[in-house]
Formats: C-alpha cells, sequence, structure tokens
C-alpha cells in the first residue's frame, strides 16, 4: 500500500522540529483558535444540558476507540507499574507523551479500573474546544476535557475548577511536551504548566511513558499500526522546602528522567537527537 502523503509530511515536519529543538510545536496544520470566554465553558458540568452532553460523549467516546481496538487499528500490549498509580491516593495529575488522538484512551484503559469508578480528565488546548475538528466536536467539549485559553479571566476559572478536581480525588492527564507529534518515540523536553500545577495545588504527578512497537497490520495510511506499552512511573511529589519555581523546575526535570529511562531500556539505545 501507498503511504499517505500527509502522513509523510508529518514525518518531515517532525524532524525539522526536532533538528530546531522547537519540542513543544504542533505538527498539524491546526484550525484558527477562537478566544474562549469563561461564559462558554461549563468546567464542572454543573449545567443539566452539560451533565447530559458529558455522558453521551463519554458513550459514544468509548465505542469510537473499542471500535479502533476490536478492529486492531489501536492495540494495547502491556500495561506495566499500575502499583505506582493505586500507591497514589486522592486527587492526581498524570503526564503523558502525546503521539496520537488514542494515546489518552490508552492511558484512560490502563487505569479506570482502579479509578473508583470516576472519569479521567483531559486538559485540551483552546483551539481544539473552540473550533475543533470535524466530527470531534462533542468529544472535544464534553469528554471531561478542560480546555485551556488565552483569556485570563477563563483562565482564573480552570484554575478553581483544576484545585476543585484534584480536593474531589479526580486524575488529571495533562501532556506536558504540548504538541501532538504523530508516532513520535523519543521523549520531548517538557512545558512549565503541569508542573506549576503540581506545585500550586501540592499534587503528585504519576508520569506515563507509552512505549511502540510495529504490529504486523497496515492502518489506512500504508504504517503498521503501533502496539502500546503503557509504563506508568512512580510519583513524583512536590518538594515543599524548595521555592515554587525550583520546585516546579525539580519535579519537571524528574519527569523528564524518568521518561528518558524508559526509553533507553525499553528501545535499547541512547536518546539522541538529530541535529542541523
Amino acid at each position: 500500500m501507498e503511504k499517505s502523503a500527509h502522513k509523510l509530511e508529518l514525518l518531515r515536519r517532525i524532524e525539522e522540529l526536532e533538528k530546531n529543538e522547537l519540542w513543544h510545536l504542533d505538527v498539524e496544520d491546526d484550525p484558527e483558535t477562537y478566544p474562549l470566554m469563561p461564559e462558554d465553558v461549563d468546567y464542572l458540568n454543573k449545567k443539566l444540558s452539560n451533565k447530559i452532553k458529558n455522558i453521551l460523549a463519554n458513550i459514544m467516546g468509548t465505542c469510537f476507540f473499542e471500535k479502533m481496538l476490536a478492529d486492531k487499528q489501536m492495540i494495547i500490549k502491556e500495561v506495566k507499574g499500575i502499583e505506582n498509580f493505586k500507591a497514589v491516593n486522592g486527587g492526581k495529575i498524570v503526564t503523558c507523551n502525546h503521539f496520537s488522538i488514542c494515546d489518552n484512551y490508552a492511558v484512560w484503559k490502563a487505569l479506570c479500573k482502579h479509578m473508583g469508578g470516576k472519569m479521567l480528565y483531559k486538559v485540551i488546548r483552546e483551539g481544539n474546544y473552540t473550533n475543533p475538528p470535524p466530527h470531534f466536536g462533542l468529544f472535544m467539549r464534553h469528554c471531561n476535557t478542560l480546555p485551556l485559553s488565552s483569556q485570563a479571566s477563563t483562565m482564573k476559572e480552570f484554575m478553581k475548577a483544576f484545585s476543585t478536581l484534584l480536593k474531589r480525588g479526580e486524575t488529571i492527564l495533562i501532556y506536558p511536551e504540548q504538541g501532538m507529534w504523530w508516532n513520535y518515540r523519543k521523549p520531548r523536553p517538557m512545558q512549565d504548566g503541569a508542573f506549576s500545577l503540581a506545585v500550586k495545588n501540592k499534587t503528585p504527578i504519576v508520569p506515563i511513558f507509552i512505549t511502540m512497537e510495529d504490529s504486523n497490520i497496515l492502518d489506512s495510511d500504508g504504517f503498521f499500526v503501533q502496539e502500546y506499552t503503557i509504563n506508568i512511573l512512580p510519583a513524583i511529589y512536590p518538594d515543599e522546602n524548595l521555592s515554587s519555581i525550583a520546585a516546579r523546575n525539580k519535579m519537571k526535570e524528574e519527569n523528564y528522567e524518568a521518561w528518558v529511562k524508559v526509553y533507553e531500556d525499553f528501545y535499547k539505545k541512547p536518546l539522541v537527537y538529530s541535529e542541523k
């Protein structure tokens, strides 16, 4: 099968971004982002209409991804380290490398039996909420998503909701690398956001790094479907003896180092980035 020209272009863009150390940028041609105003988002689903949409979106999302699993267009080969997640009581942040629209569901599948009936909340970019990709609007707005915003007033509501969810004992997924790099196997240097939120809320982070292997099944774009191994790592806690910035940087470094170790152990090679 001939490989998708679009996916080949994504791989070329990823190589360029890696060489230029532009780790957080997305490689997709994302639609225009519109500002998210406070009145346009109900972070905690307080409105009855949003509670109903939340139920429907999760049912539809589950059907969509379970069909992908059944059709072997998404393969979860193994989950390692679930005891690290189970060891953390109360609210927590989960970090994961971002390489596919499927990776959040893979995290959910790995954790859901150990979450006491709670849902997995996901922090998403503003544009995915205000101007989502075609056919994904319901999912992006109502599958327990927490959109960021370019508006300070909306971010105040985000911060309040984020803290409330953690106090309620919820689990919140953040992609600390930021942009999605399709099927990219290496860990990328991270942005500050997840770790600032962890320090502010005195909340542990449970790092997850998903490693991949080619299966023997081709997808519709002519590439091998990836088999995921979901590696759940020991929790990282904020150091309350440090300043907020120092504690944030320490958590970020520890998360990155944990991911690098998984990468090097799994792929049996040192982490090396392309150079100009």
